[in-house]
């Protein structure tokens, strides 16, 4: 029997520095916002198991974009933007992001990215902290250098089958096979956008020195870096969040760079925890799904975390 998903998918048109974005975005649930972006050169169909989580999506409405040159949404419509070379920086990426939640009318909105997208969530923490209830920066750093390479779209290399070949070995072993190829095959679509996405992520991306501007308690920080990650590992995740007031780190054991898109159900588990703790930081009432709710006495407990965690861990093995 055919089964419709809840996901519903929508444009919405607005302004950034100038350009005109028609904004593809994925959204499904209720209750606080949760805004997620996808990794560099890829798109929201990254999020596609979290966007159908019935424990997430029953307190949460995630909210999955594609950013604009990517996936469903198209490079600004109102200039001739094939005239000069694509390099995202962070001051677009930023005033991109607050655009799309302003159209969107997003109140108190949590924001998520993984990858260039994890870099971005420390970005706004620091420059638009009253704008975002939190951040969960995924796979982020404070610097991520060396991933911005000239010769990806030299005529002589076949840039799909680089950038989905790249990111192969950046998954864990453990996660389903299925996903693995599944993610594999995103990055085989996403080529052209890939390089101009890592400039950011590479060059522009770098808060050395500015990290103790960011106040973690004003607007939590919880970020999440799994072992199996080597551009940024989880010895840079956690000197990323010790230099943050009030951050909080986990690290994500047996899961890699891709955690939403290569193993969905370990990755919720500790989703579940870093929402757990955004709640206990705001005072939120809100719960992170059948296995989050909070502690009479408002902390976490972190024994049942680790239990949930080795649970699922288990499982999928």
């Amino acid at each position: 029997m055919a089964q419709i998903s809840p996901v519903t998918g929508r444009y919405v048109t607005f302004d950034v520095m100038g350009d005109e974005c028609k904004v593809f975005f994925l959204e499904n649930g209720e209750g606080q916002p949760l805004v997620c972006q996808h990794t560099a050169g890829c798109h929201n169909h990254q999020w596609r198991d979290l966007l159908e989580d019935e424990e997430i999506t029953q307190n949460y409405r995630v909210v999955a974009y594609d950013l604009v040159r990517h996936g469903k949404s198209d490079p600004p419509k109102n200039k001739e933007w094939w005239k000069e070379e694509y390099q995202l920086t962070a001051d677009y990426y930023v005033a991109f992001i607050t655009a799309f939640c302003d159209a969107l009318e997003l109140e108190d909105p949590i924001f998520m990215g993984s990858s260039f997208g994890g870099n971005v969530a420390l970005q706004l923490a620091l420059r638009h902290p009253d704008r975002f209830k939190a951040v969960i920066p995924v796979e982020a750093a404070d610097y991520s250098p060396g991933f911005y390479l000239d010769w990806w779209q030299h005529p002589h290399a076949n840039a799909a089958q680089v950038c989905a070949s790249g990111v192969w070995d950046l998954m864990a072993p453990q996660s389903p096979e299925k996903d693995r190829w599944a993610t594999w095959f995103y990055y085989t679509q996403g080529s052209e956008a890939f390089k101009g996405d890592l400039y950011f992520y590479s060059v522009d991306h770098d808060l050395r020195g500015k990290l103790d501007q960011i106040d973690g308690e004003k607007c939590p920080v919880v970020m999440l870096t799994g072992d199996y990650d080597y551009l940024t590992t989880p010895e840079d995740g956690r000197r990323t969040a010790e230099q943050i007031q009030g951050a909080e780190f986990i690290e994500m054991k047996d899961i890699g760079h891709f955690p939403m898109s290569e193993n969905h159900e370990l990755f919720r588990e500790y989703l579940q925890q870093a929402l757990r703790i955004i709640e206990d930081k705001t005072g939120s009432s809100t719960t992170a799904g059948a296995n989050g709710s909070q502690q009479g006495n408002g902390t976490r407990d972190e024994d049942q975390d680790k239990g949930i965690l080795e649970k699922a861990r288990d499982a999928l093995r």
